[in-house]
């Protein structure tokens, strides 16, 4: 049996391990966004094995620059990623990559490539149908939408909106530096957390036609100076929940699925006894497919904080574990929901841990693979 090293080795190599014949019931597909610069080479992929949690290098999935973010079509036959660069799609900015997934090796096949009328994007999602995509730029503070080809390739935006403003810090907020995009269940709404305006703005979304507008009302605010930087649904889509990066909260909110609306109920600290430490911000949050937790990520604490969710909405803290590395800048829950993998940024590492389903801490399996500035991770089915 290959050892996590050798598998590590095969992965900065970029060599690609031939597995159709290992595909199984519970196995995925897991493919990692990273940033381009020191050993990495673009997405990374893995073979992840949901019953016991251990993870197979398959190596580099395509060579692409700074591909942070990506996100899988609802069909999963296909993969989009950003290019998180001022300039990647041409003078506009940057560009948002599309490539279709091999469904016996996991290699990924460049299609196209579209600008996304900003700079600096740095997440997307595919909408339900998967017509439309949407993506958000950082450097620029702006949401675009690119229409999705049945074959899987974009089309030029069929709708962009820059956001306007700034908040309390004056160093990093002194304009809006849109961070993350999520679809509600409905498709109807598209949510954009927006660090540097204190704002999580609300979309009306027509995906058939590739278009969004503010909705009525377009956006509510949090604490001046928190730097709101991702979002995500609650299951039973009552809820919602945002952390913040700046003040390392989370802020929770009641979600009016028919108005597309946010009503704060509370915000509470990612860090135990609610003192953030000096260089301490904060990056991804997701609730658990159970609905009944929430975890979110603290980067210099390193640390996952573990909530659970009350029948209201309210969070009670259960503690934080330690990442066992340095700068966990995302994590993700495998589809199952038996497995958290935290990606440590800066030690180049994925540590694996297990989800007690009753109480929702996190126990590490044992299970830690370099890969080399790990960002983001996504699931797709092998069959």
């Amino acid at each position: 049996m290959r050892t996590l090293r050798t598998l590590s080795l095969l992965a900065l190599t970029g060599v690609l391990l031939p597995f159709a014949a290992l595909a199984a019931k519970g196995e995925y597909f897991m493919y990692v966004g990273t940033y381009t610069r020191n050993e990495s080479k673009g997405i990374y992929a893995y073979r992840f094995d949901s019953t016991t949690g251990k993870l197979t290098s398959l190596g580099v999935a395509a060579e692409t620059p700074n591909p942070s973010f990506v996100a899988v079509h609802p069909n999963q036959r296909f993969l989009y990623s950003v290019s998180e660069m001022p300039n990647a799609g041409g003078d506009k900015g940057g560009a948002v990559s599309a490539f279709s997934i091999d469904p016996a090796s996991g290699k990924l096949t460049f299609l196209n490539k579209q600008p996304t009328q900003g700079g600096g994007p740095c997440h997307l999602n595919v909408d339900k149908t998967g017509r439309s995509l949407v993506v958000v730029n950082y450097g620029t503070g702006s949401t675009t939408v690119l229409p999705v080809n049945p074959d899987g390739s974009l089309r030029a935006p069929s709708s962009s909106i820059q956001h306007e403003g700034s908040s309390a810090d004056k160093r990093r907020q002194s304009g809006p530096h849109a961070h993350s995009v999520n679809i509600a269940k409905s498709n109807k709404f598209a949510v954009v957390a927006d660090l540097g305006l204190d704002r999580v703005l609300v979309y009306k979304f027509d995906p058939a036609h590739g278009k969004i507008e503010p909705n009525d009302p377009p956006y509510t605010s949090v604490k001046p100076g928190s730097g709101p930087r991702h979002f995500n649904f609650h299951p039973s889509q009552k809820y919602a929940y945002v952390i913040n990066e700046m003040a390392a909260t989370v802020t929770a909110f009641r979600w009016d699925a028919a108005k597309g609306t946010l009503t704060e109920i509370q915000t509470i600290s990612t860090i135990p006894g609610g003192v953030n430490p000096p260089g301490n911000t904060t990056a991804e949050v997701l609730v658990h497919p159970s609905g009944r937790f929430l975890y979110g990520s603290n980067r210099g604490h390193n640390s996952i904080a573990m909530f659970r969710i009350g029948s209201d909405g309210k969070l009670t803290h259960l503690g934080n574990e330690s990442t066992q590395g340095e700068v966990p800048r995302n994590f993700a829950i495998d589809p199952t929901g038996k497995f958290l993998l935290a990606e440590n940024q800066n030690s180049n590492s994925i540590v694996v841990f297990r989800i007690d389903q009753s109480t929702g801490k996190l126990t590490p399996t044992g299970d830690k693979i370099d890969q080399p500035i790990p960002v983001c991770i996504r699931f797709v089915a092998i069959k």
